[in-house]
């Protein structure tokens, strides 16, 4: 078995090289909207699966080629307006994808081991871009690597500003379509225009919005005495990961009920909060924030089309001073949740989409817990032929929350979170308290904490 988590090296067969769409594709500037290009989204998703058994990799490339068809601005390059260097779009050029091809003297089982807490070295299976910026990175980069054992892993990075959680999963989905039946029809067809998310003439910003602040130009944000993201930032960090099954969550939601009837994600994500916030040991006055990603494609009015792949969410954003939040019971915080979702109407998204006109406004990260979920996007269910994952997730753990699904448990969801190393099992405690303090005599809540 692996005694540790550093990979060792991957050995390239050749060189990475370019996939371009088989057939011609539009030759145009695809505009990104204010929701798409602003600085917070400026990285690449970067996604992990690990399978037993291979794909082959000439079907691979040609469905990757096939795919790309479609979704032809992934094959694109970013540019900045000419006029407005603040500003992205997309180059739809067909220039390609890159494609790197590995193999890695590793077996899936002992990768399926560790895999739960990546670490750094990990990054070692997606091939890096050697570039003088963010925009000279294609938007879409992959990187098969085959393992010892027959096994195989893919990684993708995918531009954020060309497509969120939603949008992703659908294209992985058509790219393992194709490679299972390259002959067949598109099964959604994707929407590229993002003019639905262009901001009126003139800008009208109608609503309060504390997901974001406004910060002068050179100056530092004077909103918080202390830069928690920041300092967070300066750390040195290691991943918790903890995974909470579908009875776990139900008995979360039991301690809210009946006054207050939530989702689980509403639960699963006020409950992480708490105990984020208490393990960091903040002054009880200080101002804390929720950022929550909240999907808008029936928000909007008209709702948004079935294929928009585009990024369709805008944050919520729950706030309170931390000893409301430590001290306060878990329905309270709940509240807090639901408050911030039903503040994101129409006319809200409207409002946040004129005010990120302004380039000055940005993201408030500074004293903010940034939750992510993917454990609704069916991303574990991406099958290309072979079986599905018997592990998915990022590539590598940040100090922004993701909600991941786990892969052979229903409903169950994995909470992975970076955190400073003198931190991660305090967190690990008060996430499991729970169940230590209400059900240790039952014996039926034992949350899985990754090694």
């Amino acid at each position: 078995m692996l005694g540790s988590i550093d990979l060792p090296d991957c050995v390239y067969s050749k060189e990475p090289f370019f996939i371009t769409p088989i057939s011609p594709t539009p030759n145009h500037t695809l505009y990104l909207s204010n929701l798409d290009d602003k600085e917070f989204l400026r990285f690449s998703i970067k996604y992990l699966y690990l399978f037993t058994k291979s794909i082959n990799l000439g079907k691979l490339k040609y469905s990757l080629s096939r795919v790309l068809v479609d979704y032809y601005p992934l094959a694109g390059r970013l540019r900045t307006f000419p006029e407005n260097d603040h500003k992205l779009q997309v180059d739809c050029n067909g220039e390609g994808a890159i494609f790197a091809e590995a193999f890695l003297d590793l077996t899936a089982d002992e990768l399926l081991v560790v895999s739960n807490k990546p670490d750094k070295s990990w990054r070692k299976l997606l091939y890096k871009v050697e570039a003088q910026s963010f925009l000279d990175i294609p938007p879409l980069v992959v990187q098969v690597t085959n393992l010892r054992c027959g096994g195989m892993i893919l990684c993708t990075a995918i531009n954020h500003c060309l497509c969120d959680g939603i949008g992703t999963a659908q294209f992985l989905h058509t790219w393992a379509h194709f490679t299972k039946d390259p002959t067949s029809n598109l099964p959604i067809s994707p929407f590229h225009s993002r003019h639905v998310f262009k901001p009126r003439d003139p800008p009208q910003t109608t609503s309060v919005h504390p997901a974001f602040t406004k910060i002068p130009v050179d100056q530092p944000n004077p909103q918080y005495g202390l830069d928690l993201h920041r300092y967070l930032q300066s750390q040195p960090l290691s991943p918790a990961s903890i995974t909470f099954s579908q009875s776990q969550i139900l008995h979360l939601k039991r301690q809210c009920s009946p006054s207050v009837k939530s989702t689980s994600f509403e639960v699963l994500a006020s409950h992480t909060w708490r105990c984020w916030v208490k393990s960091l040991d903040l002054p009880s006055s200080f101002n804390v924030k929720l950022l929550f990603s909240v999907n808008i494609r029936k928000t909007v009015k008209p709702e948004l089309s079935q294929g928009y792949y585009g990024n369709g969410f805008v944050l919520g954003c729950a706030e309170a001073p931390v000893k409301q939040v430590v001290n306060g019971n878990l329905q309270e915080t709940v509240k807090l949740v639901q408050h911030a979702k039903s503040e994101l109407t129409n006319d809200a998204v409207k409002s946040i989409v004129d005010l990120l006109e302004d380039k000055t406004v940005k993201t408030d990260l500074s004293a903010s817990l940034v939750i992510s979920q993917w454990s609704r996007l069916g991303l574990e269910e991406v099958n290309f032929g072979e079986g599905k994952p018997i592990q998915m997730g990022p590539l590598t753990s940040d100090i922004y929350c993701l909600f991941l699904p786990s892969v052979g448990e229903f409903d169950a969801v994995r909470v992975l979170v970076s955190l400073p190393e003198n931190v991660v099992k305090k967190f690990e405690y008060y996430m499991k308290e729970l169940w230590e303090v209400n059900d240790a005599s039952k014996g039926i809540f034992n949350l899985k904490i990754t090694k």
